[in-house]
């Protein structure tokens, strides 16, 4: 049992992720530790064509390894954000609920936000919503090694089984588990939350 889980902040955070949102009351998310590489917090992977396709937001470099997450800025050198929205569209195109949620997203991928946590938690606020969740989800105002929490922010987010759903390119590469909670809401549309509150997480802490 989770006690104050403590999470990284997430690009479209996979399903486990949203699991734990979803199931337990007093969820944090971490603003003052180093930005991390290669993580949930400006990854995602969905499900194209050719198999599990991987979206990065890119950072400005300088010194990124060292800076503190609600200090690190999003680089708009190239057009990832047409990148992504293209990858999306081609993905879920001919998902059952693609048509439903697309005009509420695609504006994160037209309007430029500085600062990665405000995209991402902008972002969240809208997949709530589309969860047909009420949630208040509090951020630290430190840094704290331990303390009374369960500590998620470097959790692998792996999930040992999980109940299977139609996925739009299933027949062509089988079911791919704990894909980002994008998957499950344009195939699963208002069945989301339900899915996501009963789906069982095993966390070793």
């Amino acid at each position: 049992m989770l006690n104050n889980p403590l999470l990284p902040t997430a690009y479209f955070g996979p399903i486990s992720y949203y699991a734990i949102l979803l199931q337990y009351p007093d969820c944090s998310i971490e603003l003052y530790e180093h930005f991390i590489k290669q993580s949930i917090r400006n990854r995602c992977d969905i499900y194209g064509a050719n198999g599990k396709l991987r979206l990065s937001i890119p950072k400005e470099r300088k010194g990124s390894s060292k800076t503190i997450i609600k200090n690190l800025k999003i680089s708009y050198k190239q057009n990832w954000q047409k990148q992504h929205w293209n990858a999306i569209e081609s993905a879920y195109n001919s998902s059952p609920f693609f048509e439903y949620y697309k005009d509420e997203l695609k504006p994160f991928f037209e309007e430029k936000v500085g600062y990665l946590v405000n995209f991402n938690s902008k972002l969240q606020i809208v997949l709530f919503k589309l969860l047909q969740e009420e949630k208040n989800i509090k951020t630290t105002t430190e840094y704290l090694h331990k303390g009374d929490f369960s500590d998620l922010r470097n959790h692998k987010w792996n999930l040992g089984k999980q109940k299977k759903y139609d996925q739009v390119f299933m027949e062509k590469h089988g079911f791919i588990a704990n894909l980002s909670i994008l998957d499950l809401l344009f195939n699963l549309g208002p069945e989301s939350g339900h899915y996501l509150h009963n789906l069982t997480i095993s966390i070793d802490i």
